[in-house]
């Protein structure tokens, strides 16, 4: 068998082919300096690397479909580790900032962080998974985010609910509850409504929603938002993990019981 081909189809070949020229390629590259790469092959090298790779991948172009599956994912996971580390980075003003609203358990160990907008659709039709949330996982507390995105009506909103928070932290979840349940847009004046029907003073309320303190929690969930590449809601944090949009009760409990068992959402 010495010094003979095995016999072999001439994808097999061309591949051998293909590995010999792109390993030149390759030790080229880590040998010399990137500006004279190019100038080390001759003009008919060139020429025969392209036709051993255009060959190559015509015959199988199945490669470059997985190349781009490959970058795809490679994306993605540099993506999920951005978004990692920024969590990471912010967890103070994530999970613990003065400026928060927390609603359920305030002691409980683990934490399903709400970005929101008392004008988003789908963020009324969570409002479900919230209450389910608090009515059946004891361990769990709930920090909701101010994040008004999508009108003047809900920027007014936001003001007042951030107001009723410094005035009255416990009466929150109960004007929570009322203004995301209302039917139709949220403004400043059906936000003062609802502030009135969870028993604060409505005067005291639209005074307080003036203050720089109402301002700077805002500011904050923009800032967060920014930070976190968070462009919509509802979002939620949960461990190291941001969940996009309303996702439904078994998929936030699903990774509830797994903070629960590992401290991880997946384990």
């Amino acid at each position: 068998m010495t010094g003979r081909h095995l016999p072999g189809t001439r994808s097999h070949r061309m591949f051998a082919h293909f590995r010999k020229a792109l390993s030149a390629t390759l030790v080229a590259a880590a040998l010399l300096p990137s500006a004279a790469f190019a100038e080390d092959f001759t003009d008919s090298q060139k020429a025969a690397i392209g036709d051993v790779v255009k060959s190559y991948l015509l015959e199988h172009p199945e490669v470059i479909t997985e190349a781009l599956q490959a970058l795809d994912a490679r994306n993605k996971a540099a993506e999920e580790q951005g978004r990692t580390d920024a969590i990471q980075a912010n967890r103070e003003a994530i999970f613990s900032s003065p400026y928060q609203a927390v609603i359920g358990n305030p002691d409980a160990k683990i934490t399903l962080v709400e970005f929101f907008d008392y004008n988003c659709g789908y963020c009324k039709k969570a409002l479900a998974d919230t209450r389910a949330i608090l009515d059946e996982e004891k361990d769990v507390k709930i920090v909701l985010k101010e994040f008004p995105i999508l009108s003047e009506g809900s920027v007014e909103a936001a003001k007042v609910a951030a107001a009723v928070n410094i005035l009255n932290p416990r009466a929150y979840e109960a004007f929570h509850f009322e203004l995301m349940g209302i039917r139709g847009q949220a403004d400043g004046e059906r936000a003062l409504a609802a502030a009135a029907k969870a028993g604060l003073d409505e005067a005291k309320v639209k005074e307080t929603a003036s203050k720089r303190e109402v301002a700077d929690a805002i500011n904050q969930s923009y800032d967060l938002a920014r930070k976190l590449n968070i462009n919509g809601t509802p979002a939620y944090i949960i461990g190291d993990e941001l969940v996009y949009g309303a996702v439904g009760f078994s998929d936030l409990s699903r990774r509830i019981e797994a903070m629960r068992a590992c401290g991880k959402t997946v384990c």
